[in-house]
């Protein structure tokens, strides 16, 4: 059986920046919860020291290869936490994501939070995600 999603907004304006106040989701068959994914090439490298559109791209592009991994897409993503060091310059970036999950023509239940460094202090961005098929 094939995941039922229904959206859960009281208010309509998070639907305008791209994301759901919630999620319903039925008759799923497998959860995916991917740990958080940065800006880190294939070999554990961190990537785009100071670039923050460079970072969040990478970024996405490695929770695309986790979902890859476990038969799934962004498409299959109802929950999407969002870590940064720097709040106002992920702003200023935000669309790398927001055009990504648009074409995939989702709005995961997000949340975004500021914190004082990742695990790599070069790093700025930090995307972890629940997914289901």
């Amino acid at each position: 059986m094939a995941a039922q999603r229904t959206a859960v907004n009281p208010w309509t304006w998070s639907v305008e920046m791209g994301y759901h106040q919630g999620e319903v989701v039925t008759g799923h068959t497998r959860t995916l919860y991917c740990a958080g994914q940065t800006a880190m090439s294939a070999d554990g490298a961190p990537q785009h020291p100071e670039d923050m559109a460079a970072q969040l791209a990478l970024s996405v592009d490695n929770l695309e290869a986790v979902l890859a991994q476990a038969d799934m897409t962004l498409a299959n993503l109802i929950r999407l936490n969002v870590y940064t060091t720097d709040v106002d310059l992920l702003f200023q970036h935000y669309g790398v994501l927001a055009l990504r999950l648009a074409a995939a023509e989702v709005a995961p239940a997000t949340t975004m939070l500021g914190v004082t460094r990742l695990a790599i202090p070069t790093l700025m961005v930090e995307l972890e995600g629940t997914a289901v098929a």
